[in-house]
């Protein structure tokens, strides 16, 4: 795994995401401190109100920015938004009213739902081979694990002599040092765009995923993941604290369980895909998720809660970790940075609506029935991922174009009839009588 990273660009980029992800992990808790310093106990309506605000950002705005990167050169685009990131974080400090900070949410999430999609598009045009794009999808997932595990405990030391305004300091200079790197990265030249109206790219993304029957599948299979996470983030701690009896410590040690549910599933992962294809490796890490939360009502210990959510992060990771290759081998070069957009846009929306439910059936009717409910409809999302992504779901498959005229350069290139990689691009809608349609 880590002889991606001899990569050079791969590099610079890793360690972008690397410095990003720890100065996110220190704001994270400097804004937790910000809302109890600002609202006292109503602390968590305000976080809960921010992470509202971050997931209608991401939402909204990632299609937006997908379209807007399109026209801009993308090393620029990516510093830009790390220093407007920067330029945000920094004004955090300095606020002493609870409205200020969702404007400043708000337009930190905007950036990041520009950043993200933009990166994940760029790792598989610097990395070609399938293989090394599957280590670097699961070096990053381990870093996000990582960080995860890693920024509280930095934070943590950094209290004991600083107070928390600094922490937002430390995340100045990780978006800073993001930058700094993703501009020495030496990134290859984008595919050409066609050049399409802005609106109509604004949906592109989201038509290519409607128009592709694995990519539907996906769609549905993140409303499973999103049911079985949103469990464990918004319910650890009540389940922790109130049912179990126990203090912050075992909290931070039932989160941690998940966090290396999820790194062990990352470093078997590149070896799993090179013998099963992503939709049992998929579809079995999202059973893992559902079965889990299922199995809440019955955690009477902490031993069982640690391993129930170790399971839940191992199957969280096994649905996460390959969305990369399934986009990547969906959508042209051209749209791919759209549908990674969608791709962002629909998981976030997701988790819009499960991170609410999961809270108010907790607060209203228990924790057992949140935990039955969201099962519940993780199980619906997975039996709907069975209808929607075909299980026979070839990577090339022959096939003819009837509506090309005879010296059409596709043609030109493959012949009349001939195989490769099918995407849903608007130019393979039409299909001979009496053949089969793939299903790309």
């Amino acid at each position: 795994m880590l002889l991606t990273l001899k990569n050079p660009a791969f590099r610079h980029l890793f360690a972008a995401q690397v410095v990003a992800l720890v100065g996110t992990g220190l704001a994270t808790v400097a804004l937790g401190l910000l809302a109890w310093e600002l609202a006292g106990e109503d602390a968590g309506a305000v976080l809960g109100t921010a992470l509202a605000i971050k997931m209608v950002a991401y939402v909204t705005l990632a299609p937006v920015a997908a379209a807007v990167a399109e026209r801009l050169p993308r090393r620029a685009f990516l510093v830009a938004l790390d220093l407007i990131r920067a330029g945000v974080i920094a004004f955090l400090p300095f606020v002493d009213q609870v409205w200020q900070v969702y404007v400043l949410i708000f337009a930190l999430q905007a950036a990041s739902a520009g950043f993200t999609p933009a990166f994940q598009a760029v790792i598989p045009d610097v990395l070609k081979d399938e293989d090394d794009y599957t280590n670097a999808l699961s070096l990053l997932r381990l870093a996000e694990d990582l960080e995860q595990v890693a920024s509280p405990i930095l934070a943590a030391a950094l209290l004991t002599v600083v107070g928390f305004p600094v922490l937002f300091a430390g995340t100045v200079a990780g978006f800073i040092g993001s930058a700094l790197l993703v501009v020495t990265a030496r990134l290859p030249q984008r595919a050409q765009a066609e050049g399409g109206q802005f609106w109509a790219d604004v949906t592109k993304g989201v038509r290519i995923y409607i128009r592709t029957p694995r990519l539907r599948g996906l769609m549905v299979m993140e409303a499973a993941v999103a049911a079985a996470g949103a469990m464990v983030y918004v319910n650890t701690v009540v389940l922790v604290k109130d049912r179990l009896g126990m203090g912050e410590e075992a909290v931070a040690l039932a989160f941690a369980a998940f966090g290396a549910g999820s790194m062990v599933a990352a470093f078997v992962l590149p070896r799993l895909l090179a013998r099963v294809a992503e939709r049992p490796v998929m579809i079995g890490g999202a059973g893992l998720m559902v079965a889990g939360v299922a199995a809440v009502p019955v955690a009477d210990s902490f031993a069982v809660l640690v391993a129930l959510w170790a399971m839940i992060g191992f199957g969280f990771s096994l649905t996460q970790t390959p969305i990369g290759r399934i986009i990547n081998r969906s959508a042209r070069d051209v749209d791919r940075g759209a549908v990674f957009a969608a791709q962002f846009a629909l998981s976030h929306a997701c988790w819009l609506v499960t991170y609410p439910l999961a809270g108010w059936i907790g607060a209203e009717a228990g924790l057992s029935a949140a935990a039955m409910t969201l099962a519940a409809v993780g199980a619906v999302g997975l039996a709907a991922v069975l209808r929607l992504w075909p299980a026979l779901d070839p990577i090339i498959v022959p096939h003819v174009h009837p509506d090309l005229p005879a010296d059409h350069p596709h043609l030109r290139e493959h012949g009349v009839v001939h195989s490769h990689a099918l995407v849903i691009d608007g130019l393979h809608r039409k299909w001979p009588k009496g053949t089969a349609r793939p299903q790309s």
